[in-house]
């Protein structure tokens, strides 16, 4: 029988959604079990007796996007092994007010010890999820990708991007090792104008056929200069609207225009009219609110 997380792995592959491996899932979790319950729940062992069984369901205080049941699952899981859970519903899903998410029974000590854990992460997650979402409605229809940036929390970056995914977002670079993106401070010691331009180009020759080339400008000044350096992607950082419009009219599909800075919830559907192919948010990640998730729990009948 398939437990609940690969079933759910599976339908999230079927969504487009590419799941977090549950091994790298279990490490991140098991690192913040180890640090919030180092020696036992003193408080749990002293005041509930070990044979007490409970029975809790994770609910809604409002409506948003799910993102990490598994890490739910994991830290439950973790916490005690023989504990039961039952997710309502899958990541990616939106939910309404007063939903339940997933539910958890069996040992009461268990469940109380993985709860901080499993709602921090669910929270956190379904948070960045569903500001994703918001940003992804009001670029519809134009044809511009919401994305994220390396601006996450440390050790958390492989859930959190996950999470944009589930919002319908998509993820920038990973780590400093996967693209070549140049940014202000690389330019700056890299010279203007022709100058600029050859050592993008010599930067470009020395790198394999399947590696990503992006370049950060300022200002449209720069823009001649990197367009002849012939690479991949040109961000626009902090451009107004009309300067973006500007640039992506200059660029003309010779490269991918990405537009960066002042990216909020208001800006972006005009920002996403300018004709721009992506647009990338950090406070899809750094800035986010942790929806506001509860756990009501109840004693069962022994």
């Amino acid at each position: 029988m398939s437990s609940p997380a690969t079933t759910a792995s599976a339908e999230l592959r079927t969504q487009g959604i590419m799941p977090v491996p549950t091994r790298v899932i279990e490490k991140i979790v098991l690192a913040a079990l180890e640090e919030d319950n180092p020696r036992g729940d003193l408080t749990g062992n002293t005041l509930i007796p070990a044979h007490t069984t409970a029975t809790a369901a994770v609910i809604a205080r409002e409506p948003g996007i799910c993102a990490g049941l598994e890490t739910f699952i994991a830290a439950m899981k973790l916490s005690e092994p023989t504990l039961v859970l039952t997710p309502a519903l899958a990541d990616g899903d939106a939910f309404a007010t007063g939903d339940t998410l997933v539910t958890v029974s069996g040992p009461a000590r268990g469940l109380l010890a993985g709860e901080r854990v499993g709602l921090n992460l669910l929270q956190r997650l379904s948070g960045i999820a569903t500001s994703t979402a918001a940003f992804v409605k009001e670029a519809a229809g134009t044809g511009a990708r919401i994305v994220d940036t390396r601006k996450t929390t440390p050790g958390l970056r492989v859930l959190e991007r996950y999470a944009v995914r589930c919002g319908g977002g998509h993820n920038h670079r990973d780590n400093l090792s996967e693209a070549v993106m140049a940014k202000d401070n690389h330019l700056a010691l890299l010279g203007t104008g022709s100058t600029l331009t050859n050592a993008l180009r010599k930067a470009r020759a020395s790198l394999g056929h399947t590696v990503h080339f992006e370049v950060e400008i300022d200002s449209l000044d720069q823009l001649d200069a990197v367009l002849a350096a012939g690479v991949d992607t040109i961000m626009l950082d902090n451009f107004s609207v009309a300067d973006l419009a500007t640039g992506v009219r200059r660029i003309a599909g010779a490269a991918l225009v990405e537009a960066s800075g002042n990216v909020k919830l208001d800006t972006v559907a005009a920002i996403a009219a300018t004709g721009v192919d992506v647009i990338s948010s950090g406070a899809l990640t750094h800035s986010v609110r942790a929806l506001d998730l509860g756990l009501d729990i109840r004693m069962e009948a022994n």
